[in-house]
């Protein structure tokens, strides 16, 4: 069986860091997020291909370094293409039913049972689904009278008008006849374009709820998120790389490799890459300090992103710190956006 990985997108609500940095290979506890995917594909999966478009040379270069026991394809997409696209575009690797996952999803699916519930119901597609408290937030799920079954979705409703609480969550199991549906070399998608075709048309679609956690690494917030979920869940006040020195006071803090922190500073709910390099006094909060960052004695930042490479000193709120050239091609965004846009 094969399962696309779809890692070709910018990351741009994630700018700053991943204007130096293909979106999947953002670190998640010292990890690159894309390696939690691989590592949680089933035994049913003996082919994974990545569906990357910006930064492929860094994704190919991570995959070759790091074996996962499948045979890996990299399609690489001439242009972005979308969840549909995506999927259109890897369908001479295709052989029969077949995963399509998102690279920035960090949940507990186990996907081997969603690959039975598929099966047992005969179904055309078979979609992850997650409950939310805030539903005008998320495209919703409409749920049919059969069990599991999807009749359609609607986007962030008002709370008294959604159909259900359980959105769409990112994994999808297919069947090949889908490709069918998803026109060749342009931007489609999977979700808006495809699905409510695959429901009117087939009467087969439905929906896979799972229990445990669930989180969209799609924002810088969420990005602190699964760190504070992932330290609580290990029951660890902080976590370390290797060769780190660390003479500050730390709560809630995640520290990458070869990392530097000095006496007298302050991390309270943060993440610090690779090298970075935190200097005598300085006290942050709640914010993320890119790989070879160095970060000013005495310098104050709270809700704040210095990107990979930066110099910062002084006081920062709510910022987002990139002073280099920005990649050509990349889409163009104000950088200078609150930190929760």
């Amino acid at each position: 069986m094969e399962a696309i990985i779809l890692a070709g997108g910018y990351g741009t609500r994630l700018r700053p860091l991943t204007y130096s940095r293909a979106k999947p290979l953002l670190p998640i506890m010292n990890k690159p997020m894309v390696s939690y995917i691989a590592e949680q594909l089933p035994p049913e999966v003996d082919k994974v291909i990545l569906a990357v478009n910006y930064r492929k040379d860094q994704i190919e270069q991570y995959f070759k370094n790091h074996d996962f026991g499948r045979e890996l394809i990299v399609n690489d997409e001439p242009e972005p293409l979308g969840t549909g696209g995506a999927t259109k575009f890897a369908q001479k690797h295709i052989t029969g039913p077949f995963l399509v996952l998102n690279s920035d999803i960090i949940c507990s699916l186990n996907l081997s049972k969603m690959i039975e519930y598929h099966k047992k119901h005969k179904a055309m597609a078979t979609i992850s689904l997650w409950p939310v408290e805030n539903v005008s937030e998320f495209g919703v799920v409409d749920m049919g009278a059969d069990e599991g079954s999807v009749i359609g979705f609607v986007e962030k409703p008002k709370p008294q008008d959604a159909p259900s609480n359980l959105i769409n969550a990112g994994a999808y199991m297919l069947e090949q006849d889908i490709l069918d549906y998803i026109p060749s070399g342009k931007l489609v998608s999977m979700e808006k374009e495809i699905f409510p075709q695959i429901i009117q048309k087939t009467n087969r679609f439905f929906g896979y709820q799972f229990e445990g956690y669930w989180i969209d690494v799609g924002r810088i917030t969420s990005y602190l998120d699964v760190h504070k979920r992932l330290l609580s869940a290990q029951n660890l006040d902080n976590f370390f790389g290797e060769n780190v020195q660390n003479n500050g006071v730390l709560k809630n803090t995640v520290v990458g490799d070869n990392a530097s922190i000095a006496n007298g500073a302050a991390l309270d709910g943060c993440i610090v890459l690779d090298d970075a390099i935190i200097e005598e006094g300085c006290n942050l909060k709640n914010s993320v300090i890119g790989a070879h960052a160095t970060i000013k004695q005495n310098s104050i930042l709270d809700y704040t992103v210095a990107g990979d490479n930066e110099s910062v000193e002084g006081t920062h709120h709510n910022e987002l710190i990139w002073t280099q050239e920005i990649p050509k091609g990349y889409p163009k965004k104000q950088i200078g956006n609150v930190i929760g846009e």
